[in-house]
C-alpha cells in the first residue's frame, strides 16, 4: 500500500496589469482601427462599425485573388485582423475581372448595389494602397486583371490594344 502526504500548496500571484505585455495587442488593434477609420473617412460611412464591416467584406474579397509572395506581403503589411480576413480565403480558381469583383462584393453587402459596391471597393482599396506603398501596390495590381488601378485609387495606364 502505498501512502502519500499531501503537499502544501504553493498560491502563485497573478501578474498585476502593468506587468502583462499587452502593447503587441494593443498595438495590433491600433493598426486595425487606423485602418478603419481611414476607410470611414474615405467612404463616409457613418459609423465605425459600418467601415470595419466593409472592410472586412472587400479584404475577404481581395484574399481570394491575391497569392503567392504578394499576398504573404500583403498579409505581413497589414494589421493583423486585416491580414486574418486576407488569409484566411481560399485562393479563387479563376481571377475575376474588377467589373466582377465589384460585383461579387455587392451580393456579400446587403442592399448593396453594384454602384454602392464600388464606392465600399474604392474606399477600402485606395486606403490600402496608401497604407502598402507604391511598391507592393504594384505588385499586387500586376496579379490582377486590367481595370483594379482604378479601384486602387490609381491611374489605370495599361496600354490599349
Amino acid at each position: 500500500m502505498t501512502v502519500t502526504t499531501p503537499q502544501p500548496r504553493m498560491t502563485i500571484p497573478a501578474p498585476s496589469p502593468s506587468l502583462r505585455p499587452a502593447a503587441p495587442d494593443m498595438a495590433e488593434d491600433a493598426g486595425w482601427l487606423e485602418l478603419t477609420d481611414a476607410v470611414r473617412e474615405a467612404g463616409q460611412y457613418t459609423t465605425r462599425a459600418e467601415a470595419e464591416r466593409v472592410t472586412r467584406i472587400v479584404l475577404s474579397a481581395l484574399g481570394g485573388h491575391v497569392t503567392g509572395d504578394e499576398r504573404v506581403a500583403l498579409v505581413q503589411a497589414l494589421p493583423r485582423e486585416a491580414g486574418r480576413a486576407i488569409a484566411s480565403q481560399i485562393p479563387a480558381p479563376h481571377p475575376l475581372t474588377a467589373r466582377e469583383f465589384v460585383e461579387s462584393v455587392a451580393t456579400r453587402i446587403e442592399g448593396s448595389t453594384p454602384a454602392t459596391a464600388r464606392w465600399d471597393v474604392s474606399s477600402v482599396l485606395s486606403v490600402l494602397s496608401e497604407q502598402l506603398g507604391e511598391p507592393l501596390t504594384t505588385r499586387v495590381l500586376a496579379q490582377l486583371p486590367p481595370g483594379y488601378a482604378l479601384l486602387f485609387g490609381r491611374a489605370d495606364l495599361a496600354a490599349t490594344a
